[in-house]
């Protein structure tokens, strides 16, 4: 069996469960996005830890559960652990050369980058009425996947000239570019099919241009922290995809930008 059809066994029914309780939202959601979170954090943990710039997992535990918390905490408690945050990280910055200051780093990173960025998951799920959020969240993964299979499959048909040569040779940029027209494909998959849709039609530019710019980028990074660790995958988690971070590495940092977008849109 090729690697690729190995991919599309899991991926397949695996999309389906995940779209099913995108449909529920509330609770449900917010616990299987959470419960991601937490996976991805632990396998960054030890890509990091591979690379040789180990954090303190149970910080970055506590740092990730406060972000997810935070909505419910008194204002006393987020201030207070928000200035103890900045002091130790303005610390880190300043006293780059002790052990602990880097892992103080390598720590604030793990805790933050997956947990936030997927937690913009759920906000985007919550933005307008019920069904609203659902077509939000939707229309974000046909983007995002989109995007991938056209750059995948664009690259591998046309591809010639290299992106990324030392951090991820098997990128082109001509997969690059294909991969806009999946981020479009995907949008206007959504367009059709939603009754009614939340989002103006000439919504598709800024969002198309933030996930084919920001989401490429977010894998490349991805990459280049497995290049230092020398690994190929994140993990074995998912069979014939790798890790979870391996199949959110365009989400997370793109999540963000296209949460704000959609805010002010709706």
């Amino acid at each position: 069996m090729s690697e690729l059809t190995k991919r599309i066994l899991f991926a397949v029914p695996a999309a389906a469960i995940f779209l099913a309780v995108t449909w529920l939202g509330g609770a449900p959601f917010h616990v299987l996005v959470g419960i991601v979170a937490g996976i991805t954090l632990w396998e960054v943990h030890r890509i990091m830890e591979q690379a040789g710039n180990p954090g303190y997992y149970l910080l970055s535990l506590s740092i990730a559960v406060f972000i997810w918390i935070f909505s419910v905490l008194p204002v006393w408690l987020i201030l207070s652990i928000v200035v103890l945050l900045l002091f130790t990280t303005a610390w880190s910055v300043l006293d780059t050369k002790t052990h602990a200051s880097k892992r103080w780093l390598s720590t604030l990173f793990t805790g933050i980058y997956a947990p936030a960025g997927l937690l913009m998951l759920v906000y985007i799920r919550n933005l307008g009425s019920g069904i609203e959020g659902f077509w939000l969240v939707l229309t974000f993964f046909l983007m995002i996947w989109g995007n991938d299979i056209f750059a995948y499959f664009g690259g591998r048909t046309f591809g010639k000239h290299p992106l990324a040569p030392k951090i991820s040779p098997k990128k082109t940029w001509e997969g690059f570019w294909s991969g806009f027209l999946g981020a479009a494909s995907g949008f206007f998959t959504v367009y059709l099919i939603a009754s009614p849709f939340p989002l103006p039609l000439w919504s598709a530019l800024p969002a198309v241009l933030l996930i084919s710019i920001i989401g490429p980028l977010g894998d490349i990074s991805a990459s280049s922290l497995k290049r230092l660790a020398q690994i190929k995958d994140s993990s074995a988690l998912l069979p014939g995809h790798g890790g979870l971070f391996d199949r959110f590495d365009s989400m997370i940092p793109t999540a963000p930008f296209i949460f704000f977008l959609f805010y002010f849109l709706v």
